[in-house]
């Protein structure tokens, strides 16, 4: 069977990932993207594209697929959080969010969509308080960009659309994402925790992620918001020590609140000192089974295919 997906993001560190596995398992996928020429590097040749300029052509492609994987929004930590930043990194999720909802709505079958969101829904948090799906938001601006993030799917819902939410953690691979900005300092034999460690992550293999995502997308009745997040979090000092002792390195270095404040700006340094602790109840109720449960395993996977 021809299965016809639609991909946002899909030139991004997990978007790739996703679009490699649909294009292996024989799915038709469709990358809509801000720039079409330069996505011709990041996906496979089979994988088509679309400009997200062109909202007829994009449009048609929504309505007339099976299913949506929508994993665009510009990077968190890419840069410090000017006005300028945090309003793109709002518009570039919940503006694309609510274009698509509309569409899907709109759209005579409609297809099943996932939606991207994250963890940073539950706030930035200095506590130990286990965070399932059924946590109520927290503060601060992450938090505000993701409630409006999912609020935007309302459309579609509304419309009698299957919609899932997922919930990403920080997502662990070889090539890219958060373990990339680390290794250098560790392999340097300078690394170790960041501020007093004592934050929690919810962190993810990069392959149990797009499993979590397509198992989302192929599973009857599921929907709604799930955490997607391996079920084991850790504090950044027991991440630190697994990474150490995965790359045979020291785990003596710790960098300060204060330095980090001043290098990354006070927003994106408290994003980095503080964390949640969001374990994936939903995935775990459907019988999904994690490939990586624990974070050394995980590591070890990473650093020594």
């Amino acid at each position: 069977m021809n299965v016809q997906i639609v991909v946002t993001g899909g030139t991004g560190f997990i978007g790739r990932a996703v679009v490699a596995a649909l294009v292996t398992r024989g799915d038709q996928v469709c990358v809509i993207t801000r720039d079409p020429v330069a996505a011709r590097a990041h996906i496979p040749a089979a994988a088509s594209v679309e400009g997200w300029s062109a909202r007829e052509a994009w449009a048609e492609r929504v309505r007339e697929s099976d299913a949506v994987i929508h994993l665009a929004g510009e990077g968190v930590a890419d840069g410090r959080w000017t006005e300028e930043r945090l309003s793109r990194m709002r518009s570039s999720r919940v503006e694309t969010t609510e274009a698509l909802a509309e569409v899907i709505a709109g759209a005579p079958r409609k297809p099943a969509w996932v939606s991207g969101s994250a963890v940073g829904i539950y706030g930035m948090r200095k506590d130990d308080d286990v965070l399932d799906e059924q946590a109520p938001p927290g503060q601060g601006v992450l938090a505000e960009i993701c409630v409006a993030w999912e609020g935007a799917t309302a459309a579609a819902r509304r419309a009698g659309a299957r919609v899932a939410i997922a919930r990403t953690g920080i997502a662990l691979g070889p090539d890219g994402g958060a373990l990339a900005r680390m290794l250098p300092a560790f392999k340097a034999f300078a690394g170790g925790p960041i501020g007093d460690g004592a934050q929690w992550l919810s962190w993810i293999h990069l392959a149990d992620a797009v499993r979590g995502l397509l198992f989302a997308l192929d599973t009857p009745g599921f929907e709604g918001p799930f955490n997607l997040t391996a079920p084991k979090p850790v504090t950044m000092n027991q991440f630190a020590r697994e990474l150490a002792r995965a790359l045979h390195r020291p785990c003596l270095m710790r960098v300060p609140g204060v330095a980090l404040k001043i290098a990354l700006g006070e927003g994106l340094a408290e994003t980095l000192l503080t964390g949640q602790r969001a374990v994936p109840a939903l995935l775990e109720r459907a019988a999904f089974g994690f490939q990586f449960e624990e974070l050394g395993r995980a590591l070890g996977d990473l650093l020594h295919r």
